[in-house]
């Protein structure tokens, strides 16, 4: 976690004219709960499964992307949609390489 990265995402967001976006330091495990549900989540880092959290987080009908694999190995990107009753579907678009999602 870097504030100064998160300073600069929310100048240069108020500078483009985005005024409706919110940006947090934190453990992104753990999703923004304050905010949800969600319509949609998008993930940039690869996470060993998909966090219980996020999933929890996402409103029925939602989608999410998210790199899933290990660190230094294969990583799909995951297309994950919960349908109107909660149910999870996966499906794994294409093969990726992002950076490790870290827990704090």
């Amino acid at each position: 976690m870097i504030p100064e990265l998160a300073q600069q995402a929310s100048e240069t967001l108020a500078s483009l004219g985005y005024n409706n976006v919110h940006v947090s330091i934190g453990d992104g495990y753990n999703g923004w709960p304050d905010f949800a549900p969600y319509d949609g989540i998008i993930v940039t880092a690869a996470a060993p499964e998909i966090p219980e959290p996020l999933i929890d987080q996402l409103k029925p009908n939602g989608r999410m992307v998210i790199p899933i694999g290990d660190q230094w190995g294969v990583q799909e990107l995951t297309l994950v949609t919960k349908d109107s009753n909660g149910s999870i579907k996966t499906s794994n678009i294409l093969g990726v390489s992002f950076v490790p999602f870290i827990r704090s």
